[in-house]
């Protein structure tokens, strides 16, 4: 069996020539991305559904972005991913819906063993990485390998998540902790104890009135009328 097959099946493998070779068309791939006119949305997002190994819909990417294949990365429709993201995708690397990403966030589904003997002989492991619909990832946030992020979360700024978060979650820290269960209460703020004010909550209603039962619009009560 070779590498480039150990590390589909979820075996450890090492980077050889045959997965240097994978990489390269990567690293032209982002290496035009990266170069390109930063105005030209339309090009960017041509590019990058080339990248992708697979896209759902609209997508935005704002260079500098960075990844190991490409190949690796699955997005949902109407996702947003700001100025210097990296994904390591030795495995996939799967992200829902609508789903908001902050500068300088960090995807890891690779790693390397504990030991430094075995470390040293170039073996290393891949875990999938799974992020749900409607997740905003706060800046300068890293993701390691085998988490999973569910519905309808918040991953506060700075944070290095290494376990799995539950859905209508606001979770933050190093190591990345849930620090509350997000209610339908919380959809009056905006900013901490910031309400929106009448004319802009209005407007808000407007839309979810016209768009009841898309997802973009999720209310947890909802969900407590189908248990």
């Amino acid at each position: 069996m070779d590498n480039i097959e150990r590390r589909e099946n979820g075996m450890v493998y090492k980077s050889d020539k045959s997965v240097y070779e994978q990489e390269k068309i990567a690293r032209r791939l982002t290496y035009e991305i990266n170069t390109m006119d930063t105005s030209d949305f339309e090009g960017i997002e041509k590019k990058v559904k080339e990248l992708f190994g697979k896209c759902a819909g609209h997508v935005r990417v704002n260079p500098p972005f960075y990844c190991d294949y490409g190949i690796n990365i699955e997005v949902g429709q109407k996702c947003f991913i700001n100025y210097n993201c990296t994904m390591l995708d030795c495995a996939k690397i799967v992200i829902g819906d609508y789903c908001l990403f902050a500068p300088n966030v960090s995807i890891y589904a690779v790693g390397h063993p504990l030991h430094p003997a075995a470390r040293n002989t170039g073996y290393m492991y891949a875990e999938e990485v799974h992020i749900g619909n409607n997740v905003w990832i706060g800046g300068n946030t890293v993701i390691c390998a085998g988490v999973t992020i569910g519905d309808n979360v918040v991953i506060g700024a700075g944070s290095v998540v290494k376990k799995d978060i539950p859905s209508w979650s606001l979770a933050m820290g190093n190591p990345c902790e849930v620090v509350k269960e997000i209610t339908d209460k919380d959809i009056e703020y905006y900013f901490r104890k910031k309400r929106f004010d009448e004319e802009a909550f209005e407007d808000m209603k407007k839309t979810w009135e016209a768009n009841k039962g898309d997802k973009r619009f999720p209310f947890r009560s909802d969900e407590n009328e189908t248990v």
